[in-house]
């Protein structure tokens, strides 16, 4: 069995939230769009990343999810996302820290509690 992506669902009870923290914020783009439907719904991507944003009340409610992007250059993604979004960096790990398994970490944490670790090998 080989694979090559794991594509995640991540539901908002305001998907605006989640447009502000992966397109805006960590420079994702919309490569599906079906935001003005009933039932608002994109498919972000940035390089080979994709990502499933789904805009529902009951499904954001049940979840706060936790995910990690590992990067080559941690420092340029903390700068650019420091400088440009600081209210979005975790209270519990706003700055660049390396942790006891060996990898530096920062945190994004938006207003829906999904929480995002950034992190480099």
């Amino acid at each position: 069995m080989k694979f090559t992506k794991l594509v995640p669902n991540i539901f908002y009870t305001d998907i605006k939230v989640g447009l502000r923290l992966f397109v805006e914020c960590l420079e994702f783009s919309i490569g599906h769009d079906e935001l003005s439907s009933e039932d608002p719904f994109c498919v972000i991507e940035k390089d080979e990343l994709r990502i499933n944003l789904f805009q529902n009340k009951e499904y954001a409610e049940k979840d706060r999810p936790e995910f990690r992007l590992v990067t080559t250059n941690i420092d340029e993604v903390y700068k650019k996302v420091a400088s440009t979004h600081p209210e979005l960096l975790h209270p519990n790990l706003n700055k660049i820290t390396l942790r006891p398994w060996g990898a530096r970490e920062f945190a994004l944490k938006d207003e829906s509690d999904v929480c995002m670790i950034i992190q480099q090998w």
